[in-house]
């Protein structure tokens, strides 16, 4: 495969085999990966054959191991090419261009024995393709390349064999497989470099483990551990596979998996994720996952996936490069009958054009202007620039993503995230912590009473308790109280027995049936009533001595992540399943209106609600925890989950964010936008620079070899300008 629409064309080719799901074609180590259907495998020798129809040779690679992160093949070849070519061109160079040569006849016959090796071993690739394409009554980049180098070469062979006087043009036959081959070659190391991220995710996981049996540790190759061993992590240590601690303590540092900069404390129980590094203390671990089933592995394959899927303007790209070439093909050989029959008018329309553009020399003969304006035509039309134009950045933007700890499922993804108009957030779990936690509180104990101190009393009745809102009590840091006869009240609170009275915890309703007084108690009742809040009471006898508010609080940054959505332009909603004045508090803390908050929406019902907003015209992106939000973030334009690394196997999400920082979300879609613009650049070049050089070259202002490299530079503007994204933070 030699473009983006080689690649189309097998892609097409796999997926028209009955049984085959998916197929993903990978341009650069030119591979591709399929998936069938379940119990619907399709023979090998089908897969083949189904790739030699469409014109292109395969063979079976399986996929055991991982694939090699060395230079291509393709870049192999094309640097071969590279290094036959240049010598010859460079060499035919300086005796036409600086000992002006170009009309001896003795050079003639020095120029041909240069030439034909080129023609022969450079032009071999351009050729197979080109015979392979015809074959299955198909075109590509390959036709047109050789077309163009064939007939420079073949009209200055026949006039160097019939002694015909003039130039020939075997210069620029080299230097058009040269010229084309050197772009190749540019454009895979830029592949390589554009895929570096990748390359690295591939390399993260070590290639031995320290299995522990029986006390004592043996080193072995990571494929023979299994689920359940147990492995030793010393300092400086990459994880192997993922596991949980068993013993020891230490930080990690998760930095290429989550894009969490700082180092997270691990202790007995936490998860250790493939790849990661094992920064300073020794940890035995439990094996959980290996192989592909491992947060790593499920990373590298959904950025291999987003990578080499294609998105709706790249099929458009494609549609129009398959009708490109036979119009390009008809607008050559218009040039050249143009030449051949009627040179006297071309070459005033070239002389005319001249004088406002550069001036240019046209052949001595009608013949030999025909075959050379046909080549120079056939060369700079080359539409790889047009296939690379989308591929080239969103292999750039997918890769961007990864490293800041953002995982982009597929290259439809990617193109959704980019023209969003509404984020939407899930509350609970999302845009807070998802637990309750203390906001406010009463003390009417006074300072001179002689009971307990309120939070020792408070925390004393929570600490037996699970109940989340006893637990967010627990934590009140207090000297403890000596109870009897404590018990917990399903719906209610918590009681017990202190020097003879009963003291309790609980709902502010229980305690009024309970005989205590809440005098004191119902203007912070009221008060917290309005944001939202969850209230506890606290009372000995018939006393109320506090109250205790409890919301989920709000992640750190929720608020400048709506903020900095605003400010790009996009419309930010609350939706949420909880009450209506705890919506509208939290809606408030962040900076939106009424309005743009709406509670009590269960979540089934939330699918309904996005396809109401989308039915208005509106594009919507949907964040949440993963957890329950499956059938909306199916629903929505573009599915956000918000996650650690272990989450990134669900399937609901468009993107997962490996790490829990919210800022990801706005810088997602920011650099989808910045995608989707480099892409937008990159095809309007394309389709500008074919559009422009194409009459340039048919008027003769433009010889095949300027026209081979200005092919060339086109393809190494487009791949340099996906290449930024690459640098983006």
């Amino acid at each position: 495969m030699t473009c983006g629409s080689c690649a189309a064309r097998v892609q097409a080719g796999l997926i028209g085999v009955a049984g085959v799901a998916t197929a993903r074609v990978e341009l650069e180590a030119a591979r591709a990966v399929v998936d069938w259907k379940p119990g619907q495998e399709p023979a090998v020798e089908t897969l083949v054959a189904a790739l030699k129809a469409v014109g292109y040779a395969a063979a079976v690679q399986r996929m055991d191991v991982a694939p090699s992160t060395g230079g291509s093949a393709a870049e192999q070849a094309w640097r071969r090419a590279v290094w036959i070519g240049v010598p010859v061109t460079l060499a035919m160079m300086v005796a036409e261009w600086i000992f002006g040569l170009g009309m001896n006849r003795t050079y003639h016959g020095v120029a041909l024995m240069l030439a034909l090796p080129v023609q022969v071993w450079v032009g071999a690739g351009f050729y197979r393709g080109a015979w392979r394409q015809l074959k299955v009554g198909g075109s590509n980049m390959d036709t047109l390349v050789s077309l163009g180098s064939t007939a420079a070469f073949g009209f200055s062979l026949w006039a160097f064999l019939t002694g015909m006087p003039g130039h020939v043009y075997f210069m620029e036959s080299s230097g058009i497989l040269t010229l084309v081959s050197l772009g190749h070659w540019l454009e895979a190391r830029m592949s390589v470099h554009a895929g570096a991220s990748l390359k690295a995710l591939l390399t993260l996981a070590p290639a031995t483990a320290r299995r522990r049996t029986a006390a004592v540790e043996i080193e072995v190759p990571v494929a023979e551990l299994q689920i359940g061993d147990e492995i030793v992590l010393r300092p400086g240590d990459r994880v192997p596979v993922d596991a949980v601690v068993l013993e020891g303590e230490s930080a990690v540092d998760e930095a290429m998996l989550t894009g969490e900069p700082l180092p997270v404390e691990k202790t007995a129980a936490a998860r250790l994720y493939s790849g990661t590094v094992n920064t300073s203390g020794r940890m035995v671990a439990r094996v959980d996952a290996t192989g592909e089933a491992t947060a790593l592995a499920h990373i590298i394959a959904a950025v291999q996936r987003a990578q080499s899927s294609r998105a709706g303007i790249q099929r458009l790209a494609d549609r129009i490069s398959a009708v490109f070439v036979p119009v390009v093909v008809l607008i050559a050989l218009g040039a050249a009958a143009w030449w051949g029959f009627a040179f006297d008018s071309a070459s005033a329309l070239q002389s005319t054009l001249g004088h406002w553009l550069w001036h240019a020399h046209p052949p001595e003969t009608p013949l030999a202007a025909a075959f050379v304006m046909l080549s120079a035509v056939l060369i700079v039309a080359c539409p790889c620039a047009m296939g690379l134009a989308t591929p080239a950045a969103l292999m750039a933007g997918v890769n961007a993503a990864a490293r800041q700890g953002i995982l982009i499922r597929d290259a439809q993804a990617l193109e959704k995230s980019g023209r969003i108009t509404t984020v939407i957030f899930d509350k609970t779990g999302t845009l807070t912590e998802g637990r309750p936690v203390i906001s406010a509180r009463l003390d009417l104990s006074g300072a001179e009473s002689e009971g307990p101190a309120l939070d020792g009393l408070a925390a004393s009745l929570a600490r037996p308790s699970s109940h989340p809102l006893s637990l967010a009590v627990s934590t009140l840091r207090a000297a403890l109280v000596p109870l009897d006869g404590w018990r917990e009240v399903r719906g209610s609170g918590v009681e017990a027995r202190w020097t003879n009275q009963n003291v309790r915890l609980g709902s502010p309703v229980w305690l009024r049936e309970s005989g205590v007084e809440l005098g004191g108690i119902d203007p912070f009742l009221a008060e917290q009533a309005k944001l939202g809040a969850t209230v506890l009471v606290v009372s000995i006898g018939s006393n109320a001595i506090g109250a205790y508010a409890l919301r989920d609080a709000l992640k750190s940054g929720a608020r400048d992540v709506v903020t900095r959505l605003q400010s790009g332009g996009f419309r930010v909603r609350l939706l949420s399943g909880d009450q209506p004045a705890a919506v509208t508090a939290i809606a408030a803390e962040l900076g939106l209106s009424a309005a743009a908050a709406t509670a009590g929406v269960r979540p089934e019902k939330k699918a309904a609600f996005l396809a109401e907003l989308q039915a208005g015209g509106e594009r919507v992106a949907f964040v949440g925890d993963g957890l329950n939000d499956g059938p909306a973030l199916a629903q929505a334009d573009l599915g956000i989950a918000v996650s650690r690394a272990t989450d990134v196997a669900r399937e609901a999400a468009d993107v997962v964010l490996l790490r829990p920082d919210l800022m990801a979300v706005p810088t997602a879609l920011e650099l989808a936008r910045q995608t989707l613009r480099v892409i937008h650049q990159n095809l309007f070049w394309a389709f500008f620079y074919n559009a422009a050089f194409v009459p340039l070259a048919a008027v003769g202002l433009l010889s095949p070899l300027l026209s081979a490299a200005a092919m060339g530079l086109s393809d190494v503007i487009v791949i340099g300008n996906a290449l930024r994204l690459a640098r983006k933070r």
